[in-house]
């Protein structure tokens, strides 16, 4: 399996700030020396450019993130201080699942360790998300004539408003959100599907209503006829332990909920793109933890050719 990382183009983050950017060297960290990935292939990608950019967001806000020139208002709304790298990250990111992508539709499954902005909407960026790259991956997909119809499966813990905002009006690019009601953000944007789950529900009830979901995105894209590619955000902040989660799921319950998605799309022949999107546990290890689980599950999947 084709995995593609971009940690080694730091976002530079003041001394305090919460998001916790180790988390991308660690998982790679943890891949590189896991005997069980030895088959897996790290690999850097292209960042994406403009032209691929431009198929979901506006060219001024493109050149404002460029040139630096985003406002006072707009660098808060995203909760990163602006610096030309992290133009160049935010790039790297989307183009890594820009990668993984086109890999998934050569191999069966394929992984960016980092992505899943999906709070990125067309001409701002919000959430730690600069670039929508689930969005812009699909578009470039489609616009090179390699995908006709897709989906996006949001198992972050945060509703995925900004991909809803992109892709709306489309039956090309299904996007489905599974996350929690109240939480951020807290204007959300319909997806084609959305399940809103309440604060502290636990595996058990996760599963049900996520095998509910894949039920009625199977009967959207019996309508469309037929998916080519599924972008998967494998949030790890459903975690009990994530501190903006405010789900109750367990490891264990988190590494059913990938194995759901991954024979799901196995079973239909459905090419799987994934992102590691969303996680905030106070021990980052415990993120590493959840991630190297769905990459690992990946692997097994793409290891039996199953797709």
């Amino acid at each position: 399996m084709r995995l593609y990382y971009t940690d080694h183009f730091e976002l530079p983050l003041p001394e305090g700030h919460r998001f916790p950017m180790s988390k991308y060297r660690l998982l790679r960290q943890r891949v590189a020396q896991d005997d069980r990935h030895s088959s897996d292939t790290l690999l850097v990608p292209p960042a994406a450019n403009d032209e691929e950019l431009m198929l979901c967001h506006d060219r001024d806000y493109i050149g404002r993130v460029k040139n630096g020139d985003l406002s006072i208002a707009e660098i808060r709304r995203i909760g990163f201080p602006w610096s030309p790298k992290m133009n160049e990250r935010s790039r790297r990111s989307t183009g890594a699942t820009i990668a993984a992508a086109r890999a998934a539709l050569a191999d069966g499954v394929s992984a960016n360790l980092a992505g899943g902005t999906h709070h990125a909407f067309a001409a701002a960026g919000e959430g730690y998300c600069v670039f929508n790259d689930a969005a812009v991956a699909i578009r470039v997909m489609q616009h090179e004539g390699l995908v006709r119809q897709a989906c996006v499966i949001d198992l972050d813990v945060h509703q995925g408003n900004g991909t809803a905002s992109i892709l709306s009006g489309d039956s090309s690019a299904i996007t489905f959100s599974m996350h929690g009601e109240k939480n951020f953000p807290l204007r959300k944007v319909a997806s084609d599907i959305d399940i809103p789950l309440a604060d502290g529900t636990g595996d058990t009830a996760y599963l049900a209503m996520l095998a509910d979901g894949l039920q009625r995105l199977d009967e959207m894209i019996r309508q469309a006829g037929g998916c080519d590619l599924a972008i998967y955000l494998a949030g790890a902040d459903p975690y009990s332990g994530d501190r903006l989660g405010r789900m109750s799921l367990t490891k264990t319950g988190l590494g059913k909920r990938d194995e759901t998605v991954i024979r799901w799309c196995r079973e239909r022949g459905i090419a799987l793109a994934i992102a590691m999107a969303g996680g905030y546990a106070p021990l980052v290890d415990d993120i590493v933890d959840i991630h190297a689980t769905t990459l690992r599950l990946a692997s097994q999947a793409c290891v039996r050719q199953a797709f």
